[in-house]
């Protein structure tokens, strides 16, 4: 065989070997280990999260293979999945803002008592203070924030008869982070740290009194079977967070960025829409009213807020929280206190 064709012939297979080789690259798997909200927090994780993260490959045309486990079958503690993130073992996280932050505090500027009592204020709040957050914990824990998104205004439940903020002197709360212990300790409470799931057993057997999360949530996890009554003030709205871990993030093209934010950020615009809605249904159900479709009927007593508890826990931001958590900030992140004046400060009329 003459060399030119013996050339011809070894092309004409490198080639052919390339072609064949090519689609098998593309369609290369992304595997993305995904750590969610956890089962007992309820509809949120059920109907928004957990279809979500099963249907993401289909939703972004991505060659994804997502291995989604809930929070409360990993193992892993709530204030750990900083930590863990860290190390790379999930890539994609469903983080858990209050429980994290003894970690970083950085991330209660996103919210505090007294400053989002509301869903208007809470979106402008995290609008103007998520990428300083973004910034921090890529920084200190190689972690993407890609959305964050609210449970709804947080309330207190109670196995004892309550009628204001005073009549919580004394009491045992499960509280949500630090800066709301400095809140309980305030009127009066003692402020517990306790993991969600294990909240319901704790009102049961009285290690708590009172303990403090979202309508919808609470009426999931069955607490209205011990509570008796629930003090309807918004303390804040418990806003949560999906991030990825940037090793994981700068694996994929440009164009798979985008288009996984994209959907995660579509994601959390339907869960500010759905958590709007569970809140005032879960209320209604709580207290044995219709209409009731999104939870199970209880017989709570609702207690209306009085003014005074109202006017306190909206000068709470300046009176209480924000002193304790800027301390808190500064401590490990200084400057952290200045930024938040400056992005969120105009906001709430706090300079």
């Amino acid at each position: 065989m003459k060399l030119q064709h013996i050339t011809r012939a070894v092309l004409t297979a490198a080639m052919a070997s390339a072609f064949a080789v090519a689609p098998a690259i593309a369609q290369e798997k992304i595997k993305l280990r995904v750590m969610g909200m956890p089962l007992s927090t309820g509809l949120i994780q059920k109907n928004k999260e957990l279809p979500f993260f099963e249907t993401l490959a289909a939703k972004t045309g991505l060659p994804l293979d997502v291995d989604y486990k809930p929070l409360d079958s990993t193992g892993v503690k709530e204030f750990e999945q900083l930590r863990v993130m860290k190390t790379g073992i999930y890539d994609i996280v469903g983080l858990r803002m209050g429980q994290v932050s003894r970690d970083e505090p950085m991330i209660l500027g996103l919210d505090m008592v007294g400053l989002n009592t509301d869903y208007k204020t809470a979106k402008k709040v995290v609008g103007a203070y998520q990428s300083y957050v973004d910034l921090r914990l890529q920084e200190v824990f190689n972690l993407k924030l890609l959305a964050v998104w609210p449970f709804g205004p947080q309330v207190i439940f109670c196995t004892k008869p309550i009628k204001d903020l005073a009549s919580l002197k004394g009491m045992k709360i499960r509280i949500l982070d630090g800066v709301m212990a400095k809140f309980m300790e305030r009127v009066g409470g003692t402020p517990v740290t306790m993991a969600f799931g294990e909240v319901a057993q704790g009102l049961k057997l009285g290690t708590i009194d009172c303990a403090v999360t979202g309508p919808s949530s609470a009426n999931s996890a069955g607490w209205p079977e011990t509570a008796t009554h629930v003090y309807a003030l918004g303390l804040q709205v418990a806003v949560q967070g999906y991030a990825i871990n940037m090793t994981s993030w700068k694996k994929m093209s440009g164009e798979q960025q985008i288009k996984l934010r994209g959907a995660i950020e579509g994601l959390s615009d339907d869960i500010w829409k759905y958590s709007e809605e569970l809140w005032t249904d879960a209320m209604r159900c709580n207290a044995g009213q219709d209409p009731c479709t999104t939870g199970k009927k209880f017989k709570l007593v609702t207690v209306k807020p009085i003014p005074k508890d109202i006017e306190f826990v909206q000068n709470a931001v300046r009176d209480i929280s924000f002193p304790a958590w800027a301390e808190a900030c500064d401590k490990v992140n200084p400057g952290c206190s200045a930024a938040w004046k400056k992005s969120v400060g105009p906001i709430i009329g706090m300079k």
